[in-house]
């Protein structure tokens, strides 16, 4: 069911092997368990997982540069866009950055089999290491622009209709998620000081 749903939902957007949608799917499946004793997502319906969660993130890998990044996603929760990101391209290393504990065990879980990722259980505000591109979702942007601006010097926004806070960064125009009227994908610069 999640092949068939996330190949339809998806259409031409993202090429993926059968290997990488076997892995989405384990994703899935393993977010529907655990969802149900941990508040991952607020969705319940299958079809709407698929194109919110994973056909959202997977749009972002297609609009990202091809080559090699270190991306950390911020506020990952059940992994989105970090899992799927990871996932379709493998040239990527990604951060799963969480700080709820308990986000962060089923976040080692969904991903003890990608070797391109690793999960910080910590703020953003107390991460060292610094990336090539920043991807956010479901985060309040200008609560942590600052903190943003000083892990790397590019971010993504995944979902808002609103253009961001630009206190330190400098926007793209948006563009537009074929999933849901109002839903975005913005790119951003940081500023020089």
């Amino acid at each position: 069911m999640f092949a068939e749903l996330l190949r339809e939902r998806l259409g031409s957007i993202i090429e993926l092997s059968p290997f990488q949608i076997h892995e989405l799917e384990k994703h899935f499946d393993l977010l529907n368990r655990w969802n149900q004793v941990l508040n991952l997502t607020s969705l319940k319906n299958a079809a709407a997982i698929v194109e919110r969660h994973f056909c959202e993130s997977l749009f972002l890998a297609s609009h990202l540069p091809q080559r090699t990044l270190r991306i950390g996603d911020v506020g990952s929760g059940a992994g989105f866009p970090g899992i799927p990101l990871a996932i379709a391209r493998q040239d990527f290393s990604v951060a799963l950055i969480e700080s709820h504990q308990r986000k962060g065990v089923f976040l080692r879980e969904a991903s003890r089999e990608l070797a391109n990722i690793q999960v910080l259980t910590m703020r953003a505000e107390d991460i060292s290491e610094t990336f090539d591109w920043v991807a956010l979702r479901a985060v309040r942007f200008s609560e942590i622009e600052k903190t943003v601006a000083k892990l790397a010097p590019n971010v993504c926004i995944l979902g808002s209709a609103e253009m961001p806070s630009s206190n330190c960064f400098t926007w793209n125009t948006p563009v537009t998620v074929p999933w849901g009227e109002h839903r975005r994908l913005w790119f951003g610069s940081r500023r020089s000081t």
